[in-house]
This record gives C-alpha cells, sequence and structure tokens, in this order.
C-alpha cells in the first residue's frame, strides 16, 4: 500500500497527545531552525499536545536544551529534552552492567571540539594515545569528514588490543548547514565490522524512549507519534518503542524521496520503509503545520 502523503501536523494532530521528535532534519540542521518549525510547535502546544525532543546528538540533554534555546527554541515549546549522549553518560557513570564495570579508568576519546567535556562529572581518565587507552568513547568525528576510513590506523590498534568502543551517536550521517558529513555511527560501525566491541546507545534503541514517556506522563502509547526523518534511527525505534511513526521525508533521506520537483513520491517511500524494515503511517516533507 502505498505510503499516506500528509500536508503537514495538522493532519494529525487530533489523533494524538504526545510527540517524540528527533532534533536534526526535522527541526533544524545544526545551523538553522527550518521555516515553519516554531508555528508548528506553537500550535501542537496551543492544542495541549505535549512534545518531547529526543536526539542522538552526543551531548548531555541539558547541552542540547542550551542549543535550542540559542536556536530560538524556548523551553514552554517542549515537555523535555533526551539525547544519546545523556544515556551514554548515565551509563559510564551508573555501570549498569558487567560490560561497563569492566572498562578500565582510561579513555581515548574520539570526538569534535565541541564535545571536549563528554567525561566531565565522570571518574574517567582521558588518555592521548591508543596503546594506554583502556577503552574508546567515539562521539564524532574530529573534523568534518565524509568517511571514517581515516580512522583505520587507529581503530587497527584499538581491535589488536580487544579495545572495547562505546558509541554516544549511533548516526552513521548527518546534513549540516546543507553539507552531509559522518557522526560517530560511521566510526563505529566500521570498528565493529573489523570485529571491534561496540556498545550503541540511542535510537533505535527501545530503551532511551523511557525517559521521554515519563517526561510525556502518558501511558496509552497509542496516543504518542513518534516523528523523524530517519528509518534507521528514527522510524525504527518509534517502532520499537510501540509507536506509531511518521516520516519527515525532507531530511536525511530527501536524495531519494523526493521527486525533481521537490515532491514527495508514496510508491518510493514505501519501497524504502519496506527495505528499512520499518512502519510508518504517512509521511510529510517538512515538520510544518
Amino acid at each position: 500500500m502505498k505510503t499516506p502523503i500528509l500536508r503537514g501536523m495538522r493532519a494529525v494532530a487530533d489523533c494524538y497527545d504526545g510527540y517524540i521528535v528527533d532534533l536534526w532534519g526535522v527541526v533544524h540542521d545544526g545551523v538553522t531552525v527550518f521555516p515553519g518549525v516554531i508555528d508548528t510547535l506553537e500550535k501542537l502546544r496551543a492544542s495541549s499536545a505535549k512534545l518531547v525532543f529526543l536526539s542522538n546528538a552526543p551531548r548531555r540533554a541539558k547541552v542540547v536544551e542550551s542549543q535550542l534555546s540559542g536556536l530560538g527554541i524556548p523551553a514552554k515549546l517542549h515537555n523535555g529534552v533526551m539525547s544519546s549522549g545523556e544515556a551514554t553518560w548515565r551509563h559510564l557513570r551508573d555501570q549498569p552492567d558487567d560490560w561497563y564495570r569492566a572498562l578500565g579508568r582510561r579513555c581515548y576519546h574520539i570526538a569534535p571540539e565541541r564535545d571536549s567535556q563528554a567525561l566531565q562529572g565522570l571518574k574517567f581518565d582521558e588518555v592521548a594515545s591508543i596503546e594506554s587507552a583502556d577503552f574508546i568513547l567515539v562521539t564524532g568525528p574530529r573534523d568534518s569528514m565524509i568517511s571514517a576510513e581515516p580512522y583505520d590506523d587507529i581503530l587497527a590498534i584499538a581491535r589488536e588490543r580487544n579495545l572495547p568502543m562505546v558509541c554516544a551517536n549511533p548516526d552513521r550521517e548527518v546534513i549540516r548547514g546543507g553539507i552531509r558529513q559522518i557522526c560517530a555511527g560511521a566510526v563505529a560501525e566500521r570498528y565493529e565490522t573489523k570485529g571491534g566491541n561496540v556498545r550503541w546507545h540511542g535510537k533505535p534503541d527501545p530503551s532511551i524512549y523511557k525517559q521521554c514517556f515519563e517526561m510525556l506522563g502518558i501511558k496509552n502509547k497509542s496516543k504518542i507519534l513518534g516523528i523523524g526523518d530517519s528509518f534507521a534511527t528514527d522510524i525504527k525505534g518509534a517502532n520499537a518503542a510501540g509507536l506509531d511513526a511518521l516520516l519527515v521525508a525532507g531530511g536525511i533521506h530527501s536524495d531519494d524521496l523526493l521527486r525533481a520537483n521537490g515532491t514527495l513520491d508514496g510508491n518510493r517511500i514505501t519501497a524504502n520503509a519496506n527495505t528499512a524494515g520499518a512502519r510508518i503511517i504517512g509521511a510529510i516533507s517538512e515538520f510544518v503545520w
């Protein structure tokens, strides 16, 4: 069956009481909030709907919330923020299982400068050499990159030493300011394909939705809609958490899902969803009302 193409959030607003919304590719591109987003958030809030942002950003939730505020999205327009970086930080702090308790103290951090505070408040020592590390934390490539291949030498040493890796962002790529570049997930995936031991945090793991449900305070999952632009993370994550899912097709998959004139192709969206093993109730081109 061809995927229903919706003009905007108005089409589903009467069906749900709460929303779990992705950020990058839906709300902003890392630089600018997309047109119509703030108007949509205001209308959803005016309808008494509850809304939580769930991002695979490798930074803590309070940092992501501050960034949103800086982009012009105040706290009054949502009920909270959860991030893969927050989930990662909590696991490193709490060490909830044997895998985490066996990590050791010396961490080799693969990250851009903006993520340099990822270990703040934790009892780990950051080391500059992979040869002296007990484990790896990857929050993103150190520079804007289109491939994880430049990390092969480091990953080869890590694999030889059988170092575990913690990935704080499962996304493989993102479009930042119109430019496609890799994320932490691309580095972690490359390590895993070489036989590396990786622990992933963030969508599509359904456990990260637990905090979102608590912030929403809605017990009936059929009244909550997950919204995102990635089949692999946002949509499959919502599916795994027991939620309906709505695709924003103008995001990371836009090259595959939009016609040359910018309109959505329902048959193409259905085919891509089936290939990804993802279920959606419909698709919108942008997060607009």
